[in-house]
């Protein structure tokens, strides 16, 4: 046996407070009785009412109350062991976290918003395990494959441009470690790659990387933020707290947007996405939702659990019979009128 809601248990000191309460006043009024009749009529008029009856209603009240504080908790047994199973994709989140990401072509910069899109696709994602992999000049996984989402949330809040060891834009080396250290290519399951980027790779063979997780049945569906015409410059911040921007040669350095090598990547992969965010915006919990409903689903996790009989009704049909008891139980003494 069990309750479903303990709370409503603390109504049981309800009863035996409310039965002193009602005694209480029982006794006031026999006082007051006798205040305000003459003493010789009080044995008359007292005689014609049973104490005993009286008591016995106020315990009848009483115990209705208390097994109503016990249905309210939702006494339930019976337990019968069901069988469930969590239907899925895994989903990996590669997110760059190089400089270039501080940008604020897309305010507050890049790398924030990249930060809250995530977190959009996780408040509807059901049942999938997700994943999340930094990277810049190296990549690291910040979190396995987990349906812990309150985890991944504050993988995600740790997220900056020191969450890897070396600068740089390897999307290649990125998407490889997810395929090694993140998915278990020997289990069968339906994969994601959600990779969030400027697109500014530095040589690390990004396609050839993306055709090898397409083969594997891996779907990459790659989200290009920031400005791909002008660019945008890179704040930077010295040890004294002064912003300035990042130069090289003199020269103030500009990020863009990589858009056709992302295209190329999502396309190398099986049945990949591109979205061409830009310096726009996408609902990406949305996005998400649209291309999780016609995509297959495999078996994450097969538990049992115990399926219990709601028994309230049991209780509340104690209560009303004591209700409907103490309504017939008179006061009064047998044979006096």
């Amino acid at each position: 046996m069990r309750f479903e809601t303990y709370e409503w248990l603390h109504g049981l000191w309800v009863a035996p407070v409310f039965g002193l309460f009602m005694l209480f006043v029982l006794s006031r009024r026999s006082a007051g009785l006798r205040r305000f009749a003459a003493e010789a009529l009080v044995p008359v008029i007292g005689g014609r009412v049973s104490r005993w009856r009286q008591g016995l209603r106020v315990c009848l009240v009483a115990l209705s109350v208390a097994m109503v504080a016990v249905a309210l908790a939702r006494p339930q047994w019976n337990a019968t062991p069901k069988p469930s199973t969590a239907m899925g994709r895994d989903v990996c989140f590669i997110v760059d976290v190089s400089r270039s990401m501080m940008a604020e072509d897309l305010p507050p910069n890049r790398l924030e918003r990249a930060r809250l899109w995530v977190k959009d696709v996780i408040s509807v994602a059901r049942g999938d395990r997700v994943a999340l992999v930094a990277f810049a000049g190296n990549a690291v996984v910040k979190c396995p494959l987990t349906r812990d989402y309150g985890f991944v949330h504050m993988a995600l809040d740790e997220l900056d441009t020191e969450s890897v060891s070396r600068g740089g834009t390897l999307i290649g080396d990125a998407i490889r470690v997810a395929m090694t250290d993140v998915f278990d290519l020997e289990e069968a399951r339906h994969r994601d790659i959600i990779l969030i980027t400027d697109g500014e790779d530095h040589e690390s063979f990004p396609i050839e990387a993306a055709i090898k997780a397409g083969e594997a049945g891996v779907r990459i569906i790659a989200i290009g933020i920031g400005d791909e015409n002008q660019g945008a410059r890179i704040p930077i911040t010295d040890e004294r707290g002064r912003r300035s921007f990042l130069t090289y040669e003199g020269q103030t350095v500009r990020t863009r947007l990589d858009n056709r090598l992302l295209e190329q990547i999502a396309l190398s992969s099986a049945d990949g996405r591109y979205l061409n965010v830009a310096t726009g915006n996408v609902e990406l919990d949305k996005v998400y939702r649209r291309l999780m409903e016609d995509a297959e689903r495999s078996e994450i996790e097969t538990r049992t659990t115990l399926r219990y009989d709601e028994k309230f009704q049991i209780f509340l049909g104690f209560a009303l019979t004591l209700l409907l008891i103490e309504g017939v139980v008179s006061e009064r003494r047998r044979g006096v009128t």
